[in-house]
């Protein structure tokens, strides 16, 4: 063996954590469950039942599984406000508590099965994970959107909303993109012109300007120059508030969710929306095409990620140069989700904040599609030439 081999670097891959992330967790937009049917969610290693309530409205969660004989109660039935278990019958209410059991004198004193702490807001629906089964503090709650809650919301499109499975993955992988500038140009086909990044307590935001590369099918969200302003709340929740040049000195205002919850160690489901705000004689439809056109070009901004995702190893130690932005930090602050509450360091929770220098990225990679644009000119004239 080499001196060289004995400096060669070595990844040190690691194992997902054996437990799930404490926080307020998004299951989808909540209309997509008050059908009247009870809804399968498979998320932190086991299987959930979500139903509305036919006399209260509300929407329930509970463990999915019957604790009488183990059958699915997402593949039951909503009897006024408890769901019914295809096996046997057995009901249970939105607290957990068994509502009846129609060919038994009594109930058993000990018949409750899980219910989650769920959360109505923006539209979509949310469940508390705290591996403690602690409450949660409310400095951690969800903030609503003013698209969706406020004074202008009529302003503002309804949700275009997807929904993916990540198989080979842990949530992490996702999680780092937060810090990731070069990864913008690489697999998003953006130059990132400002690229800063702020952790304080429970959020995590990416400040970021980019314009699009001229040498690339676009992969970003915007044909033009993009400015984002993008929070974690929590760990796997995140608003984005997009400002998309459209020309005529107009800005299309856009809200982009990005959110996900585990599926088990290491596959998660990922979904993301989008909703945006009229421009002077945009009509509904207007609005919402542009949502949907949103939508698509996250499906496709995603897609690259979830290619990279699947097809590389875990590294609990990447080798970084300082454009690499501050990794190891933002995983000290995600770090606080998977420890006991008692045990969140103020290291994981004050305030952090860095700003990449992103000029010499951008001069070699304009360099770079100046490039391509000149080698592909050169290869068409060529091609025409008699």
């Amino acid at each position: 063996m080499t001196a060289l081999d004995d400096e060669a670097r070595v990844i040190e891959a690691g194992r997902p954590p054996t437990r799930f992330a404490r926080g307020w967790h998004c299951l989808g937009l909540a209309d997509a469950f008050k059908d009247g049917a009870p809804h399968e969610i498979e998320a932190f290693g086991t299987k959930l039942v979500v139903f509305q309530g036919e006399d209260d409205g509300a929407l329930h969660v509970l463990n999915a599984y019957c604790p009488h004989m183990g059958g699915n109660l997402a593949h039951g039935t909503v009897k006024g406000d408890a769901v019914a278990c295809p096996f046997h019958d057995w009901r249970w209410s939105g607290d957990g508590r068994c509502a009846g059991i129609p060919y038994a004198r009594r109930v058993p004193p000990r018949a409750r099965t899980r219910s989650w702490l769920t959360l109505e807001r923006n539209r979509q629906l949310f469940v508390w994970h705290d591996p403690e089964g602690n409450p949660p503090p409310p400095e951690v709650t969800v903030p609503e959107i003013a698209g969706i809650h406020g004074p202008d919301a009529g302003e503002w499109s309804d949700w275009n909303w997807k929904t993916l499975r990540v198989e080979g993955a842990n949530c992490r992988e996702i999680v780092d993109n937060v810090v990731d500038m070069a990864h913008f140009y690489y697999v998003h086909y953006a130059f990132p012109e400002y690229f800063k990044n702020v952790f304080e307590g429970h959020v995590a935001t990416q400040y970021m300007e980019s314009s699009p590369r001229g040498d690339m099918e676009l992969g970003t969200l915007s044909s033009g120059n993009l400015r984002s302003d993008a929070s974690y709340y929590g760990p796997s929740y995140m608003i984005d508030h997009l400002y998309s040049d459209v020309g005529g000195g107009l800005e299309l205002e856009i809200v982009l969710i990005n959110c996900h919850y585990p599926v088990d160690a290491d596959s998660f489901v990922l979904q993301y929306g989008a909703i945006v705000r009229r421009l002077p004689g945009m009509t509904d439809e207007q609005a919402a095409e542009a949502a949907a056109a949103t939508a698509e070009g996250a499906t496709v901004g995603f897609e690259q990620d979830v290619e990279i995702w699947r097809n590389k190893t875990r590294i609990d130690n990447p080798l970084l140069t300082e454009e690499d932005g501050p990794v190891y930090q933002l995983r000290r602050w995600y770090e606080q989700f998977y420890v006991d509450a008692a045990d969140v360091k103020d290291e994981m929770t004050r305030r952090f904040e860095f700003e990449i220098d992103t000029q010499r990225a951008n001069t070699a990679w304009r360099a770079e599609v100046d490039e391509n644009l000149a080698r592909r000119a050169a290869a068409a004239t060529e091609a025409g030439a008699p």
